[in-house]
């Protein structure tokens, strides 16, 4: 392989940040460049602006996982054009109450530790040693990776990479790069070239909603009775409404729980009998919370005011004000338009180790993983990109890495689960700790071994969640006896 001197990386969330530290660490190359859409560091983890409303553009192409198309590149490069206006899904999940759900010492990268900072609510709800953090910290965390050693100036804000291709003649990857100019109308356009590109722009972006019949129309003649788990805010907005929340997973358990108190009861949870695998089902116990079969389709009418959710089984609930979508994300890479066409069950092929592109490993990924130890597994999956990058290590053969592939999919299948780390996370972490190796002649960053309570913490802290959604239960359910007791002496 030709020595590699100039990388990009795209995304300055925290695989990003940590891969401008794993490759600065190699001391092998001569320009590194970091670009960013937002206007900081931090990825998911920073708030919009308060009257920022999101939007769901096209109901077919969000089910079909196809909304987040590649923009047209202008013919002539340099050059400023009247802005983009294409909705770019750049938007992130932050609420205001918004905490982490891993453990903090699990979750952290290896050499820097979270702060010790706990909000009043979060202490509240989990103790005075709770192992989790606010947004705020997580983002402030993030923006201290890249205040050290001045990697800031490595970083391009309100940049958007919108195509990465491979010129055949020079062999570089050539970044296309769009800058808008929020007092001119106008975007620069220009191009970059580098030897290595590292895409570390998560996935957690673009919100998947499953074709529903009828929901399109409903949208349209009640603006706002549809939503993303993305978009949810505050739970007064739906107080004393009537609201369904759609998926069993991380932000569906969340959302629903955390309005079972304040909507119209009982809140409708569609659930499907699937829970997800480190919390099952405690947060639907709520005795506010009534458990419903999938959504067959939805009837409504602006003229006659019909706002009725059909279920499978026959049943119906009329009268609906919202109906909220916890249903996951789709991966995008609207600036690799060709691998994106080959992105199937929501997982790109082709990649060794979730990180190598198998076909050309100078393109890599960092972060294409699911129910792993983020972040530290994006420090893990940043050594080792860097430790090849630099020319120190080797890969496997093509056969080799191409078997790895389909071992896998025979043992987890060829969809999300084959992105999931879970539950053998040592074994993960230490197959790329050894691919990896030690740093030479003490350029490099160190690796640690896995260490056993990094999945005692972990799994620790999913029971302090869980103790939280029991003791919240709980207190519901004495609520509504007492208050049932009053009703009944007052008759």
């Amino acid at each position: 392989m030709v020595p590699i001197k100039s990388i990009a990386i795209i995304g300055a969330g925290p695989a990003g940040a940590i891969t401008v530290d794993a490759l600065s660490q190699e001391q092998a190359f001569d320009k590194i460049r970091l670009f960013e859409r937002r206007e900081k560091a931090g990825g998911c983890w920073i708030e919009d602006p308060k009257d920022h409303v999101q939007r769901l553009t096209d109901y077919e192409k969000l089910a079909a996982r196809t909304p987040d198309a590649t923009l047209p590149i202008p013919d002539n490069l340099p050059t400023e054009i009247p802005h983009n206006t294409q909705y770019r899904f750049s938007e992130t999940t932050v609420y205001p109450t918004l905490e982490t759900n891993i453990d903090a010492h699990a979750m952290s990268f290896s050499q820097e530790p979270f702060p010790e900072e706990r909000s009043t609510l979060n202490i509240l709800r989990h103790g005075e040693d709770s192992p989790f953090r606010h947004w705020k910290v997580v983002e402030g965390y993030i923006e201290s990776l890249l205040d050290r050693k001045q990697y800031h100036k490595l970083v391009t804000y309100n940049t958007t990479a919108e195509l990465v291709h491979k010129d055949k003649e020079t062999n570089k990857w050539v970044v296309t790069l769009r800058q808008p100019n929020v007092e001119s109308g106008l975007d620069k356009w220009w191009t970059e070239s580098f030897d290595a590109v590292v895409v570390a722009s998560g996935h957690y972006t673009v919100p998947f909603i499953p074709t529903t019949r009828g929901l399109a129309e409903f949208a349209e003649n009640f603006p706002g009775s549809v939503e993303h788990s993305k978009s949810w805010r505050d739970p007064e907005k739906y107080r004393g409404k009537r609201v369904v929340v759609v998926g069993a997973s991380i932000s569906g358990a969340d959302i629903s729980f955390t309005m079972a108190d304040v909507v119209e009861t009982p809140l409708h949870s569609v659930v499907r009998g699937r829970y997800h695998p480190y919390f099952s089902d405690w947060a639907f116990q709520h005795p506010n919370i009534k458990r419903c079969p999938p959504v067959s389709h939805i009837t409504s009418s602006r003229e006659t005011g019909e706002r009725t959710v059909h279920f499978e089984d026959g049943t119906k609930l009329e009268d609906i004000d919202h109906v909220i979508f916890g249903t996951g994300y789709t991966w995008t890479l609207p600036f690799l338009p060709e691998l994106a066409a080959t992105i199937r069950n929501n997982r790109l092929p082709n990649l060794y180790q979730h990180v190598f592109w198998r076909e050309d490993p100078t393109l890599c990924f960092v972060g294409a993983i699911a129910a792993g130890f983020t972040f530290k597994v994006f420090e893990w999956q940043a050594v080792l990109a860097a430790r090849f990058l630099a020319g120190r290590i080797s890969l496997p053969s093509q056969s080799e890495q191409k078997k790895w592939e389909e071992d896998r999919i025979h043992k987890r299948g060829d969809g999300v689960p084959f992105t999931a780390l879970y539950p053998d996370f040592e074994e993960y972490f230490e197959e790329v700790r050894q691919l990896a190796g030690e740093p030479k002649d003490g350029q490099g960053r160190v690796l640690p071994k896995w260490e056993k309570w990094w999945r005692e913490q972990f799994d620790a802290g999913h029971l302090r969640r869980i103790h939280m959604w029991k003791k919240g239960n709980e207190e519901a359910r004495r609520r509504i006896r007492k208050e049932d007791g009053k009703a009944g002496a007052n008759l």
